[in-house]
């Protein structure tokens, strides 16, 4: 099969749509996209940047005493659980260095608990075995209202963690954790599209490690 064969219409001697047409759909349809984030980003930071503030001040407070970063999420949130743990262990030049582990990323102790225990405890067992009072637990949710980060939550607040969530739509669960107290600080993308939400959720988690870099950095 040539690529001819999948996709017709780039061949001048095939029927099919007009290139032009085509490319000028897809860039009418890449700048509504550009401008939906635009406007969510915007959303978030003018509403919530007291909050990140607040956040980012808890958060450095951790890691100056020593604490740790836990990350943790499913599907796309648990790659962008990877990303903000890499953010944090290797910043850049210019800035501090600060421990954290993407806990999605320890296949071994992920599989054996959800063969063992349930997929819902995946996060809460390695929270409640390591998290101490001086760690900080970020959990990511599109839907807000994953069982597994709920529960993961709920361990790290026992445990006496700074709890941080990211969440889309409007909250979900987490929404109702955070009025409970069980999530210190929560963020929420007020979106239905799963895309502009996680878009905006790593705009958010950068914009929190930034400023958290801003208050362990010496005046």
């Amino acid at each position: 099969m040539s690529i001819e064969d999948l996709y017709p219409f780039l061949s001048g001697g095939r029927s099919g749509p007009d290139v032009a047409t085509l490319l000028a759909d897809v860039a009418r349809s890449t700048a509504e996209k550009v401008g939906e984030i635009d406007r969510l980003r915007r959303a978030v930071i003018a509403d919530q940047a007291p909050e990140l503030a607040e956040c980012a001040a808890a958060t450095a407070a951790r890691f100056a005493r020593g604490g740790r970063l836990f990350t943790f999420g499913n599907g796309g949130s648990a790659t962008d659980a990877a990303a903000v743990a890499a953010l944090h262990v290797d910043p850049g030049p210019g800035y501090r260095a600060l421990p954290a582990v993407a806990l999605p990323a320890d296949v071994a102790t992920l599989t054996a608990l959800a063969n063992d225990v349930g997929f819902e405890l995946v996060f809460a067992r390695p929270l409640a075995a390591a998290g101490g009072r001086d760690d900080i637990a970020l959990g990511l949710s599109t839907s807000g209202g994953s069982a597994n980060v709920l529960r993961g939550f709920v361990a790290a607040h026992e445990r006496g963690m700074l709890t941080v969530g990211f969440a889309g739509y409007t909250g979900g669960a987490m929404a109702d954790q955070a009025a409970d107290g069980v999530i210190d600080h929560l963020f929420v993308m007020p979106s239905a599209s799963v895309h502009r939400i996680q878009e905006a959720q790593t705009t958010t988690y950068h914009v929190l490690w930034e400023l958290v870099q801003g208050e362990l950095r010496p005046t």
